[in-house]
């Protein structure tokens, strides 16, 4: 019985040696260092805690963090949408009359983004959907620190296009196609005459 009480009283000691080590040991804070620095395993003692939001650990160049969309060279082509494993991109698009402009690297757009939605509460930042663009105008940033109280205000629009302008691509095209239709079934009645 004595030597459990004197057992239990030498690790109680140790337990608290070992305590009162750390204690003392973290009066100051280890320097924040990014991992590709050769002192980052060397540091032994400090405070391993940081003071976010007032110090931030760097953020690694491959990080997979807040999407971003540049629609200017988005060509709405729904690649993302198609292969993101948890449907967290939205996209509605409207096919132009005509040619539309050119993306950076000289891509013809021929269609309207009316909605181009990512939900990043649904996110699980896997990155496939910037590695199958064509454009590459969908990006990781280096952003990861963007909570909502809300999660509706977690869907990002990056279409800026507003629902009264997407109703008239809507009705330009349906007039186009009526014209099409029409001039080729005149087509075909003249064929049949001939």
């Amino acid at each position: 019985m004595i030597k459990k009480v004197l057992h239990a009283f030498k690790t109680v000691f140790k337990g608290l040696g070992l305590t009162m080590g750390h204690f003392f040991a973290a009066r100051e804070s280890r320097k924040v260092l990014s991992i590709t620095d050769k002192d980052y395993f060397a540091q032994n003692s400090g405070m391993t805690t940081i003071q976010y939001p007032h110090q931030k650990l760097p953020v690694p160049d491959l990080g997979r963090y807040q999407l971003d969309v540049e629609m200017d060279d988005c060509i709405v082509c729904d690649l993302c949408a198609k292969i993101c494993p948890v449907d967290c991109i939205e996209i509605e698009s409207i096919k132009a009359t005509e040619a539309i402009g050119k993306t950076s690297d000289g891509t013809t757009k021929r269609l309207y983004a009316a909605k181009f939605d990512i939900d990043m509460a649904k996110c699980m930042y896997c990155g496939l959907c910037t590695v199958v663009c064509p454009t590459e105008c969908i990006v990781m940033t280096d952003t990861y620190d963007r909570s909502m109280p809300d999660l509706k205000e977690m869907i990002y629009k990056f279409s800026d296009m507003k629902p009264e302008e997407a109703e008239e691509k809507r009705v330009a095209l349906e007039k186009l196609n009526a014209e099409r239709l029409a001039a080729k079934e005149a087509a075909m009645q003249q064929k049949t005459q001939n």
